[in-house]
């Protein structure tokens, strides 16, 4: 399955819906903490001033791994919706 945070029509980044689902959940877990992990570090921070387009990059910076964790998270859904034989 295409990931969702692909750049263009030609996807190039994809889940493999097959894979078993603790190493799914594994993936979308490291994505997912990672970048808790950098915003829970921010936020213990003073004032961080910066442009603006800087804090646009790092938003989509952030966005990216929390994207692609909820598609896998998906996958773990839909395979745990279908039964044991998924």
């Amino acid at each position: 399955m295409a990931l969702t945070s692909n750049c263009n029509d030609m996807p190039t980044l994809f889940v493999d819906t097959h894979a078993p689902l603790d190493i799914l959940t594994d993936a979308a877990n490291y994505r997912i903490r990672a970048v808790t992990q950098v915003l829970e570090n921010l936020s213990m921070r003073g004032s961080i001033e910066c442009e603006s387009f800087i804090l646009s990059d790092f938003a989509l910076l952030c966005a990216i791994p929390l994207r692609d964790g909820c598609d896998v998270l998906d996958v773990v859904g839909r395979r745990l919706r279908a039964g044991p034989s998924a």
